[in-house]
């Protein structure tokens, strides 16, 4: 298959991408700037496999009408950023650079390989969302905010497409140290002035305490990579499936609650205790 994975420089496309390469899949690595190119290229050499890598920002239009000509079996929408802070105080401009990458860019790739795809009667796009697209996070609204966009997106496209051929399907990690959450949560450093902050300070404190236990990142790859091999994967894949309960609980919590209470559950606590923080 020829497959090509945005945000491959690191973490969960990284991973996808040389083991894909390994299996013996026609790769296309993307990165956004070329010393990860170089590095990803070392690496791969390093395994003794083959990528192709390019450089790929999804939110130039230009090098996104470069991947409309590619002819693809699968797309791996995985390139994303993550801007924290508190909804009331975060600025404008880090929440639009949260939707321009996560929401509008990932579109731009599916509207850039769909036509190919339909005209073949065949392909696949694999949106790569989180468990943030199904429960919302504080201090990380802004971020899941997108992937609940991106949630929207998919369960429309896959109805569009259907009778098509082309299959869209999401896959949603829970928090995996690959060390995208810990730099995400280092953003609203460069912004945030505790003193001025109105937000609970207890709040704030469990931003890095919810950081200290993360998964295995390779358990979230060889997902991956299953839902691109699968003949007709789940249109959603929780990885691990063991916090599917507790995301059902988070969203039934949401239909419950009054407005003096609240609606964020702690994963390490029963679904009918309160948030702790």
């Amino acid at each position: 298959m020829r497959v090509l994975i945005t945000g491959a420089a690191t973490g969960f496309g990284r991973g996808a991408a040389l083991e894909l390469a390994q299996r013996g899949h026609d790769v296309l690595a993307a990165v956004q700037i070329a010393p990860q190119a170089t590095e990803l290229l070392a690496a791969a050499a390093g395994r003794g496999v083959h990528l192709q890598v390019l450089v790929l920002d999804v939110t130039d239009a230009t090098d996104v009408a470069v991947v409309a000509r590619e002819d693809l079996d699968v797309l791996v929408n995985n390139a994303g950023v993550m801007e924290t802070g508190p909804v009331a105080e975060i600025p404008l401009a880090r929440v639009r650079r949260n939707f321009e990458v996560n929401v509008f860019g990932t579109l731009a790739m599916c509207q850039a390989v769909v036509p190919r795809m339909v005209a073949r009667g065949s392909g696949r796009i694999v949106n790569v969302s989180s468990m943030g697209g199904l429960v919302t996070v504080p201090l990380a609204a802004a971020y899941t905010a997108t992937k609940h966009a991106l949630e929207s997106l998919s369960e429309g496209l896959k109805a569009e497409l259907t009778g098509t051929g082309v299959q869209v399907c999401t896959l949603n990690p829970g928090l995996f140290g690959t060390g995208f959450n810990d730099r995400g949560a280092e953003t609203m450093l460069r912004w945030f002035d505790p003193a001025a902050s109105f937000s609970p300070p207890q709040l704030l404190a469990g931003l890095s305490e919810g950081l200290r236990e993360q998964l295995d990142p390779a358990v979230a790859v060889e997902a991956l990579v299953n839902v691109v091999e699968a003949e007709s994967p789940m249109f959603r894949t929780v990885v691990p499936e063991g916090i599917v309960p507790w995301i059902q609980a988070v969203q039934q919590r949401a239909w419950r609650a009054r407005t003096d209470e609240d609606l964020f559950a702690d994963p390490a606590a029963s679904a009918d205790q309160p948030a702790v923080l």
